[in-house]
């Protein structure tokens, strides 16, 4: 054989890279095929064109090596642009939407319609079978009104203020998840619930995520943000946190604010039956694959 022979049966460094990669990622592979990871898909990754695509695209990678990925999405930037264009003002309670009759139809509109199956269809486009619902759907999501408390020096009780069709999860049927990923489909999930009398509730995304989760008993749940994950004081990321180290810097005062209730989610869920929750940088390419098929990951992880 020449020596251009063998320079021409060389592979090219990128594609002995790529095997490098993959050999990296069988063993988690091997660990979490037939298992269930849900994945609360918001933020950044979910306007850029480039990581909506790539999103999709790990979402069917990891349907193909036999992981089942169950995808619940927000879409609280999507819905304040209908309410702008068609002069409807939102009102905020303490980070919520005050969702009246009028909003509730604008967010069944956006979530259940053009979010929802913008998803699906960019799942199937790279290869999967996803199938869109909402909490509606058979049923699926029953859920009641939320009641928001606010405490003033001046008054003996808390105040109840009304904030409309804003709900809290009273329960999930996993029957339809399970005959959904059980065909080899994507469940795409739109957190919208029904009352007892077939009423709507908006419902906060992680919440639901976090109760799908929970209900299923997945090994992981996921949710994607638009920050690097959880840092301390000095801004460092921090990771491979147990319950007892979050509570500690939850009073400590290290987390607070907006970040409080997505780690009170991922608490929640590793109370409840789940292997370990991370709380990820979504603004990261191939982010949701990099957590899970490799040693580094891309963000914090809480377990139980």
């Amino acid at each position: 054989m020449t020596e251009l022979q063998m320079k021409e049966n060389t592979p090219p460094q990128n594609v002995a890279e790529v095997a490098t990669v993959l050999h990296r990622a069988l063993p988690y592979i091997k660990r979490f095929s037939g298992k269930t990871i849900v994945i609360k898909y918001g933020g950044n990754a979910m306007t850029d064109e480039t990581l909506k695509q790539g999103f999709a695209r790990d979402i069917v990678l990891l349907k193909l090596v036999g992981i089942n990925p169950i995808v619940v999405h927000g879409g609280g930037p999507q819905i304040g642009g209908l309410l702008d264009r068609l002069q409807i003002k939102s009102h905020f309670v303490n980070g919520m939407r005050v969702t009246d009759a009028e909003t509730m139809d604008v967010v069944e509109m956006v979530l259940g319609g053009l979010v929802n199956k913008g998803i699906v269809s960019l799942i199937n486009s790279a290869g999967g079978s996803a199938v869109g619902l909402t909490g509606k759907d058979a049923g699926f999501i029953k859920a009641r009104k939320l009641e928001v408390l606010s405490a003033s020096p001046d008054m003996q009780k808390p105040e109840i203020i009304d904030i409309g069709h804003v709900g809290e999860v009273v329960s999930i049927n996993t029957g339809i998840i399970s005959m959904l990923t059980q065909s080899n489909y994507i469940p795409v999930i739109a957190p919208i619930g029904v009352g007892q009398n077939g009423e709507s509730y908006n419902i906060n995304a992680d919440i639901v995520a976090g109760k799908i989760a929970e209900v299923l008993k997945a090994e992981k749940l996921i949710l994607l943000t638009n920050i690097a994950g959880l840092l301390d004081k000095s801004g460092t990321l921090l990771t491979g946190l147990s319950r007892a180290e979050v509570q500690a810097l939850i009073a400590d005062g290290t987390i607070h604010g907006g970040m409080l209730p997505k780690i009170e989610c991922a608490l929640s869920a590793v109370e409840h039956g789940v292997n370990t929750a991370h709380i990820i940088d979504g603004r990261v390419p191939n982010a949701t694959l990099l957590e899970i098929l490799t040693d580094e990951g891309v963000g914090t992880l809480i377990s139980g």
